[in-house]
């Protein structure tokens, strides 16, 4: 176990007063169907302009800016995101340098996760965070997360297959927003607004990898060598402000391994059987954004285009497993290959004086393939295939949206009022595996998808929302917002929410809010069926089936229809601007969610009674472990955020600094009892089947409780300097290895230090060297009831990463 360096404490005692998440906002008109927003994390380095500037996230009145929003946003400009996104110019990655409130842990041996990773936002679960491309609802992934532990039955918005190179900024609305934006954003809003420069562009590249020392196995090892290639340019379209940008990345990930020596093996403590870490990645990113003026108004149109490949980590297999085929045993690994496609395209202006709009089509399509290789069906013997096409995942969406927006005189004051309506249509379909996949016994680390598991289902959702928000006193703010949402599968909900802040003086201002929100269940956890390995019994590695709600054996166990969650969100906070370089926010918030959606505890026995029922009543054999989904569970989450920001000319140059810290706790409020049904056929099965100790965790301590940032940034002509302290909390891990056996640990919380210096050749011409984690720590050991005989010397999800220190070279040429 390290231990923060003198270089660490050094570098923190530098930046604790004053540092952290630099970040710039350019001025942008409000988009109609994006409601705007400000930002409280504001550029540490470009000066007071850049608080004062108008937004686009959180409210569609026309002039709140960063330190006048009655919600917490948070923006990140383009060169922050360069920065943070070098370890491999994954967008997910840098958002969570950068951002406390969201995390996005790296996951391995983790089924769907090692291939799509899920971020979280205050905590919350990934599919209650709402992803918005300028303004317009973006799909989500077709693939759930069946065997992770963050995001567990989820199927997310990949942010990883948005081009880090098409942001020119995003901003990170931290409040439920249901009734502005529709279902989904319970936890908030992440709005990527695309670049729309009419001149120049930019070429760059990347380079770096991991050089660490691993103790369980006392060895330094050079891995993971991450490249990355991106150029977009831009062109002006006519005279009137017209404008296309495009652009391209190309990334490749190298695997990563920190695997320990295999006491299970014979002799013990000599091989490195298993594999923990990053899986190889292969990604091509295209896209484009432009707008061009008629004599109507403007047509615009943007899009993106992701194809990745990527392998993951199973669990080893020893020879007596399968001495034929694999007598010195076999370690699978599981494939993917994801395809994702968003495009819209819209018309927007004026019908006379005060009305504007904004009508728009989007559709977005996802299609994960799934696989697994150097394995073999035990089955099919000698026979047997040695890879596999495990299934088909494809999720299709289609959104139209309509805009209105005038500004309205009510009495002495003028307000805007904005309404609208969207309808939605999605399909979420799956394919079956090869035959040999699924026939007997499956293959081993991913049995494939059986034609009887197969769905294609679809669902039209339609929705009108109303917002006025206008000063209704000289300094005092308000926006109140409704909205209506009708899913045709799973109702309608009213939803509303009324935001306003009150300005005291310059350095002090009280902002609040209070809404409901929903999020209706995806099509992806109504239809989703899958088979996956993991620990069961006494930590034995058994196959569980996660059945959807609709499969009949999930029915004879008590599975009923998903409902919505729905929540009740409390923000209360102060923000203000001491001076002409400090400015701060501090918001609390609370959250109930009840009727939250997850995937149930491991349903079966190791005396085989649910495999007997199973093969008495549906004809199905070797059955022995299930899961569903559920409205098992309701929840709350307490939690703060801290924003200080401070800048000033020093040096010939501008630094900045700032602290960002974020604290939130998530407890489960109550559970739904273990149906008759299943109490029937498991005795023994208890009152709280449906959540289990390992649900429980997952909802509520597997996530670090809080995390500190402090960076600070110095730039001139020829010289950028940054560095970064960011100290991750505490997380705790807890298993059911069956028979009350309930491992637990707690990790401890870690330091971690980045640092990059970037010195401009040319005008145009720039070089960077950085890294990331440059003390090269590690999280706690795990104990030897979790650590499955020293193979698994680390949690599979640590919030610092289980690689080491990564070191990088970029190289920018723009013109």
């Amino acid at each position: 176990m390290k231990t923060p360096s003198v270089a660490l404490l050094g570098a923190a005692a530098l930046v604790v007063a004053l540092p952290a998440l630099a970040q710039t906002t350019d001025t942008v008109a409000a988009n109609n169907a994006a409601p705007a927003a400000t930002t409280d994390v504001a550029a540490a380095d470009t000066g007071n302009a850049e608080i004062e500037q108008v937004i686009v996230t959180g409210t569609r009145a026309k002039n709140r800016t960063v330190l006048d929003s009655a919600v917490p946003v948070d923006v990140i400009t383009a060169q922050d995101l360069q920065a943070a996104g070098s370890v491999n110019g994954e967008l997910g990655q840098a958002l969570q340098v950068l951002l406390p409130s969201f995390s996005f842990p790296r996951q391995s041996n983790s089924g769907g996760a090692d291939h799509v990773r899920a971020a979280q936002l205050r905590g919350l679960s990934p599919d209650q965070v709402l992803v918005l491309i300028n303004g317009k609802r973006w799909h989500t992934s077709a693939l759930v997360n069946d065997s992770s532990k963050i995001g567990r039955g989820t199927a997310p918005v990949d942010f990883n297959s948005i081009p880090i190179n098409a942001v020119k900024r995003i901003e990170v609305l931290r409040d439920g927003a249901g009734a502005q934006y529709g279902s989904d954003a319970i936890a908030g809003v992440i709005n990527v607004v695309l670049d729309d420069g009419r001149d120049g562009g930019e070429i760059a590249a990347s380079y770096g990898g991991y050089h660490t020392h691993e103790d369980p196995i006392d060895k330094s090892i050079t891995d993971g060598q991450n490249v990355y290639t991106g150029a977009k340019i831009g062109t002006r379209l006519g005279d009137d402000g017209g404008y296309a940008r495009v652009g391209a990345e190309y990334k490749h990930r190298n695997p990563t391994n920190r695997a320990g020596f295999d006491d299970f093996d014979d002799p013990p403590g000599v091989n490195r059987n298993y594999a923990m870490g990053d899986g190889e990645a292969r990604d091509v990113n295209l896209w484009f954004n432009a707008a061009l003026p008629v004599s109507v108004g403007e047509i615009y149109s943007f899009a993106t285009y992701n194809h990745r490949d990527t392998t993951g980590y199973d669990f080893y297999r020893y020879p007596d497993e399968a001495p034929d085929v694999y007598p010195d045993g076999f370690l699978p690994q599981t494939l993917g290959e994801n395809q994702d496609i968003g495009a819209t395209a819209g018309l927007r202006g004026h019908i006379g004086t005060p009305w504007s709009y904004d009508f728009s089509l989007t559709h977005g399509r996802n299609q994960f393939d799934s696989g697994v290789r150097d394995t073999l069906n035990e089955s099919l013997g000698t026979d047997s295939p040695l890879s596999f096409k495990t299934g088909d995942y494809e999720l299709r969406q289609t959104t139209a949206n309509l805009d209105f927006t005038r500004d309205l005189a009510l009495g002495a004051r003028s307000f805007l009022l904005a309404f609208g309506g969207e309808y939605r249509y999605e399909n979420y379909r799956t394919s079956p595996g090869d035959e040999s996949s699924y026939d007997g016994t499956g293959a081993v680390g991913g049995s494939g998808l059986r034609p009887s598991e197969t769905v294609n289902l679809d669902r039209n959702v339609e929705a009108i929302y109303l917002d006025l928000s206008g000063d209704v006193a000289d300094k005092f703010f308000v926006d109140a917002a409704a909205r209506y949402e009708h899913y045709e599968d799973a109702g309608g909900k009213l939803t509303g929410k009324l935001s306003a802040r009150y300005e005291f003086a310059r350095a002090l201002a009280l902002r609040g809010a209070v809404s409901n929100n929903f999020r209706a269940p995806s099509l992806a956890q109504v239809g989703f069926q899958h088979t996956t390995s993991n620990f069961g019994e006494g930590g034995t590695l058994v196959d569980i089936r996660v059945l959807s709600v609709n499969d009949p054996i999930a029915r004879a166990l008590g599975a009923r229809d998903l409902e919505p969650e729905t929540s009740r969100n409390f923000s209360l906070g102060f923000t203000g601007q001491l001076g002409d370089n400090f400015d701060y926010s501090l918001d609390v918030y609370h959250i109930d969610v009840d009727n939250r959606i997850t995937l149930s505890t491991r349903i079966g026995d190791e005396e085989g009674h649910l495999e007997q029922y199973v093969e008495d009543n549906f004809g199905e054999s070797g059955v022995q472990y299930v899961n569903f989904f559920t409205n098992a569970a309701d929840t709350r989450t307490d939690g703060a955020e801290l924003v200080l920001n401070y800048h000033e000319t020093l040096w010939g140059g501008r630094f900045g600094a700032s602290t960002a810290y974020t604290y939130n706790k998530n407890k489960v409020r109550g559970t739904e009892q273990t149906p008759a049904q299943l109490q029937a056929i498991l005795p023994d099965v208890g009152n709280d089947a449906l959540v289990g100790v390992e649900e429980r965790n997952t909802l509520t301590d597997a996530s670090p409780r809080d995390r500190l940032i402090l960076s600070s940034d110095w730039r001139n002509a020829k010289w950028g300097l940054l560095g970064r302290v960011t100290r991750q909390g505490a997380t705790t891990r807890v298993f059911d290895f069956g028979d009350g056996f309930h491992p637990t640990q707690t990790y401890n919380a870690r330091w971690q230090l980045d640092a990059e210096v970037e010195y401009h050749i040319t005008t145009q011409l720039s070089l960077a060297v950085g890294g990331n984690n440059l003390t090269d720590n590690y999280p706690e050991r795990s104990n030897d009831d979790i650590n499955y005989g020293h193979n698994l010397p680390y949690d599979v999800l640590s919030p610092i990463g289980s690689n080491g220190a990564y070191y990088y070279g970029r190289l920018n040429y723009s013109f």
